[in-house]
């Protein structure tokens, strides 16, 4: 029996009649292609009407119109035939192709079929890999954008805890914290302190050490400055050597 898949697109047909099969060989696989159930099949071309009236297929190159050939043959697997338009004895358009697997047969597509999938194919591998790179990106207003994979959770918990090393302490971890507010109170006594809450704050009398007098100032800077400028004493000259008196 001949099972027949049938679909919109001639690129997705695939015809085989298995009682034929193991009969077919390059005399007979026109013949086999011409079977009724075959939707490949062209009933309105010259092999019909050759067929019809009990003519061999030399009389197609004398024919002008749709016709079927057997261009290549590999037997017993494969089986290529060419649907052409023949305009003259010498002159043919080639249409389509066909393939026989093994008594299945598959309409080869042409070039531009065989991008356009191609392409198709490509953009849908990019649009798929988006739209799952999309699902692993995360917003929030405080943070921003991140991303967050499935497995990233059951990689942290099989992780090991490394223990951290204890760091010295710094020499403000070192110090109490009373100690620097002890020391900053001193260097910068409150003007105000408020005894209860809610109450006035009272100004601090702060005791400002006594400062020297200005006059016993000026008086020490007047000695100094005459005795720098006082002249130091003449030396003597040594005395003078006599003559003795004979």
């Amino acid at each position: 029996m001949a099972s027949v898949d049938f679909r919109d697109n001639l690129l997705g047909i695939s015809w085989v009649d298995s009682s034929l099969v193991p009969n077919l060989n390059p005399s007979s696989v026109l013949e086999y292609f011409s079977e009724r159930s075959n939707p490949f099949y062209d009933r309105t071309c010259n092999n019909e009407m050759v067929k019809m009236q009990r003519l061999s297929l030399e009389h197609l190159n004398q024919m002008v119109g749709v016709e079927y050939i057997l261009l290549h043959a590999q037997e017993p697997i494969l089986y290529i035939v060419r649907k052409q338009q023949r305009q003259s004895p010498t002159q043919v358009i080639p249409l389509a192709d066909y393939y026989i697997i093994i008594g299945v047969v598959y309409q080869a597509p042409d070039l531009g079929t065989v991008i356009s999938s191609r392409a198709l194919s490509a953009v849908h591998g990019i649009q798929s890999a988006f739209d799952e790179a999309m699902s692993y990106c995360r917003y929030h207003p405080s943070k921003g954008y991140w991303w967050h994979f499935k497995d990233q959770e059951e990689r942290e918990k099989a992780k090991p805890k490394s223990k951290k090393k204890e760091e010295p302490g710094s020499l403000f971890q070192r110090h109490r914290v009373d100690t620097l507010l002890l020391d900053l109170r001193a260097k910068f006594p409150p003007t105000f302190y408020q005894p209860k809450p809610g109450e006035k704050p009272i100004p601090v009398e702060v005791k400002k050490e006594p400062e020297p007098l200005t006059e016993t100032v000026k008086q020490e800077e007047r000695e100094q400055a005459t005795k720098s400028a006082a002249p130091a004493p003449a030396s003597k000259p040594p005395p003078e050597k006599r003559a003795r008196l004979q």
